[in-house]
């Protein structure tokens, strides 16, 4: 990794965490040139979804750090 871009790497982590998640998505998205409509369609209707599911109640959201800690048990075999 050159010098430039070791110093914009950590310029970008210092950034807080809404705003690396921004350019996160950003960056992926400049990598991929083809857009498949019926996947952005699916993905608009899982959102939707979802959304329906927080307004409604059915579902209830928790807090990443209690996200992250799940996953990693998941993956820890716990």
């Amino acid at each position: 990794m050159t010098q430039e871009l070791t110093e914009l790497l950590k310029k970008a982590l210092a950034l807080p965490p809404a705003a690396r998640a921004a350019l996160a998505g950003s960056l992926l998205e400049s990598l991929d040139d083809t857009v498949d409509g019926s996947a952005e369609e699916e993905w608009s209707r899982e959102i939707a979804r979802r959304i329906e599911e927080l307004d409604s109640g059915k579902v209830k959201p928790i807090p990443w750090e209690e996200a992250r800690r799940q996953i990693s048990a998941l993956r820890n075999g716990r």
